[in-house]
């Protein structure tokens, strides 16, 4: 089986959005809904992509909104996996909002979300599995 740190490694996911005049509040920033469905959605892929299984979110913890993101601006959402247990793991999920011209980007948006990993009846199941033979 692949080494832990590999796997971790292997699993970080970015995604690249345009935020949207749909995606945006009646002051011209993004929803904090918005927001936290991209989250949630790149919690999904880097757990699925760590675990190689299905995973369901269980919870989503401390999201800070650090700066505003107007419409327009490009941003780039950042998954990590930060834990590993037995059934569950955590991810941290980072929006970096990224300025057009220069190309830096600074964090605009963080939190942590639980996943757990479930078989076809929805019941947890490890998130390491051995491979089969070992």
């Amino acid at each position: 089986m692949d080494n832990h740190s590999e796997r971790i490694a292997r699993a970080r996911t970015r995604i690249t959005k345009l935020v949207f005049p749909q995606d945006t509040n009646p002051i011209g920033t993004l929803y904090g809904g918005t927001a936290l469905k991209w989250m949630d959605e790149v919690a999904f892929l880097t757990a699925t992509r760590f675990a190689r299984c299905q995973v369901v979110t269980v919870s989503m913890d401390r999201v800070d909104f650090k700066v505003p993101i107007p419409q327009g601006a490009i941003v780039e959402l950042v998954g990590d996996v930060t834990r590993v247990g037995n059934t569950s793991l955590t991810t941290r999920v980072q929006i970096m909002l990224e300025d057009s011209g220069s190309g830096e980007q600074k964090l605009a948006i963080e939190g942590h979300l639980a996943m757990v990993a479930v078989d076809d009846a929805m019941e947890p199941i490890p998130v390491v599995r051995e491979a089969a033979g070992e």
